[in-house]
């Protein structure tokens, strides 16, 4: 993994020498939205070993996580209070955590969840998916769980949860699945929430989803899964807003951060968008998506910020996706700073990607995408350079793409695909190479690309 962050720092000095115009490492380090949620700090600390747990890697745990955090709940100490896990590996059922809390990791401090899917039991859909993500009905509660809860901070010295998903994984091979698997961490409604220095494995579905939340903090976290992990999305900020994502390494099975706002017709009914989202010097590698916006945005995305990211071995870097019967409104997103190696696909903003709940979607729901701005990116080994598909009743505008060089796979020969393909978009190009389709004008004086490079 060391060599993952070596070459995130090489790669951003060597993408800053590439483009004179972006702002040095040195100093883009020194950014950070971080400050959107200030670090707590607890005086009351209790041990998860004072009410009885074992860290042998076979006692459950349950009780005593439960207990201790019914201690936090009710004794309420002035500051909240500190949760601290020793090393040792924690086997546990799903657990909910309460309003001014630290859950802290020692080094060397697992929390494993058991495989014994008949323990988890099932809660609600979600009122902006309308029933479970993958199948009809309720869903699994999450590893760890948060609904409405205030400052709660998740931390350590790089100590591990564990989802151990391998169990759902191969449910859902075989076609055994009853409900929606459980994301390994899950705040919904909650505000004031740090995720920081804790890596996360091997969770049955979505690793991260904060929902309905605002004001999340996620930095210095690692989130960890095999390639061929079904679902298993890093980080998936969804109808929330004032989110931090930062200094992060994640490989997964699926997009490594992708913001969401609900699915069709329960999405749009719900109406909360995902706003205000950094996404800053991430590193990774997925067979899906790099940095995404969707496809679920019934509830509307805008104003997303993603720069400085390192990707390997992905399908696609950089995906904006929608289809129709979502409706929602997509604009404001920028992405620059970017360096991939080894793409199927640089760069994709499509009308037809994902499917929907159930057959009551509204298809003349359509998506709006526009002022998408991408620029100061390269990337080596990548396949096809682009694809902007827009739909003919609402096609893109806006989309801006300025300092790309995006070199092909040599290997791939005659197999290669066209380097862009468009349709139903407007916008404009200023020094990418290979060079985009023939809607993306390459004047930036005739339209609104002129005021957003």
């Amino acid at each position: 993994m060391l060599r993952f962050f070596v070459a995130s720092i090489l790669l951003c000095f060597f993408s800053t020498v590439w483009n004179s115009k972006s702002v040095a490492v040195a100093d883009s380090e020194l950014i950070t939205c971080s400050g959107i949620v200030p670090m707590r700090y607890r005086n009351d600390k209790i041990s998860i070993t004072d009410f009885g747990g074992v860290g042998d890697g076979k006692t459950l745990n349950t009780k005593a996580f439960r207990e201790a955090i019914y201690r936090i709940e009710h004794l309420r100490r002035t500051g909240g209070t500190l949760l601290y896990i020793p090393p040792g590996v924690y086997l546990t059922e799903a657990f909910n955590l309460t309003s001014h809390m630290t859950l802290y990791l020692a080094r060397g401090a697992v929390i494993k969840a058991t495989q014994d899917t008949q323990s988890w039991r099932l809660i609600a859909p979600l009122p902006s998916y309308g029933r479970g993500r993958e199948l009809p009905g309720g869903r699994y509660i999450s590893f760890i769980h948060g609904d409405g809860v205030r400052d709660v901070v998740i931390t350590g010295e790089n100590g591990t949860i564990d989802g151990q998903g391998d169990v759902w994984w191969n449910m859902w091979r075989q076609r055994t699945l009853l409900f929606t698997r459980p994301n390994l961490i899950e705040f919904v409604n909650s505000r004031n929430i740090i995720i920081s220095n804790v890596i996360f494995r091997n969770s049955p579905f979505w690793n991260i989803h904060p929902v309905y939340s605002s004001h999340i903090v996620i930095r210095y976290v690692t989130i960890l899964a095999p390639a061929d992990s079904p679902n298993t999305d890093g980080i998936d900020p969804d109808s929330s807003s004032d989110v931090c994502i930062e200094d992060s390494f994640i490989a997964t099975g699926d997009d490594l951060v992708a913001v969401k706002s609900g699915w069709d017709e329960y999405g749009i009914a719900y109406g909360r968008r995902s706003s205000d989202i950094t996404i800053r010097r991430i590193t990774g590698s997925s067979p899906f998506s790099g940095i995404a916006v969707g496809s679920e945005t019934s509830g509307g995305v805008e104003n997303v910020l993603a720069e400085h990211i390192n990707l390997f071995n992905v399908g696609v870097g950089i995906h904006v996706k929608t289809n129709i019967g979502r409706g929602g409104v997509i604009r404001n997103i920028t992405v620059s700073n970017v360096y991939m190696e080894n793409a199927r696909r640089g760069i994709k903003i499509a009308g037809d990607v994902g499917g929907h709940p159930d057959e009551s979607f509204d298809p003349n729901a359509l998506p709006v995408v526009k002022d998408v701005i991408i620029k100061n990116v390269w990337g080596v080994k990548v396949l096809q350079a682009g694809l902007i598909h827009g739909l003919k009743d609402s096609p893109f505008t806006g989309v801006c793409l300025s300092n790309i060089n995006l070199r092909g796979d040599t290997r791939a020969g005659s197999r290669s695909p066209p380097p862009w393909t468009c349709s139903d978009v407007s916008g404009a190009a200023r020094q990418v190479s290979p060079w985009p389709c023939s809607e993306l004008s390459s004047s930036l004086q005739t339209n609104t690309c002129s005021s957003l490079f």
